[in-house]
């Protein structure tokens, strides 16, 4: 399994990167503002520096949301680098883009999927990554879990090999059952990621072997 970490922050892209397990980046507009990212040019810019902290993919996102505005959004994003996959909303337009993209060898990651219908429309168009929103759909009571099996279940009986990208991850449970379940990626905050190395077991056991190792030396 993949994990990407879903922010604009690039200290927290450091410190995932040395951590040893970063595969890739995901962020966003809203991501973007949040860090106080405005403006064209420095979006772009931002996304290059991004780029530049972790060897692997970095997802950005189209604006616009007829299917002229995404191709010529998403040419532009991805000669910024050869990292970039360019990010389509999963909307009529961003469908005929995907496609568009696919065939122009530019890499993809659909976004906003909330049912296996969607994740099967972006499969054929050629999409390289879906992203299901997990934790959104948690939010509305809907069981986002299932959503990652129904797409791998579709994905598998029919050989497509877009990978499931499990976004809108909030905590270490999310993590691990979509790795059971077979996501090829997870993208979520720094704290999902860093959730996987707690147990209160670990805790315990390190502060009696130090214990133990202080008594014989002391």
């Amino acid at each position: 399994m993949k994990f990407f970490i879903d922010t604009a922050n690039l200290d927290q892209i450091r410190e995932a990167e040395e951590l040893g397990v970063l595969d890739g980046v995901t962020t966003n507009p809203s991501l973007m503002a949040k860090e106080g990212i405005t403006g064209k040019n420095n979006i772009l810019k931002h996304y290059v520096d991004i780029c530049t902290i972790t060897p692997g993919d970095v997802s950005a996102e189209v604006i616009g949301t007829t299917f002229d505005q995404m191709v010529r959004e998403g040419e532009e994003l991805a000669e910024l680098h050869d990292q970039i996959v360019v990010k389509v909303p999963m909307i009529r337009d961003g469908v005929k883009a995907l496609r568009y993209f696919s065939q122009k060898g530019i890499r993809t990651n659909c976004t906003l999927i909330f049912s296996p219908g969607q994740a099967l429309l972006a499969a054929k168009a050629g999409a390289t990554y879906v992203s299901p929103f997990i934790g959104r759909l948690d939010d509305i009571s809907s069981d986002g879990l299932s959503l990652i099996a129904e797409i791998r279940e579709i994905y598998d009986n029919y050989g497509f090999e877009t990978q499931i990208l499990a976004a809108s991850v909030r905590h270490a449970m999310h993590i691990i059952n979509c790795a059971k379940l077979g996501a090829d990626v997870m993208t979520g905050p720094l704290s999902s990621i860093e959730s996987l190395l707690k147990h209160p077991l670990t805790d315990i056991g390190l502060e009696k072997f130090l214990a133990d190792y202080k008594k014989g030396n002391s």
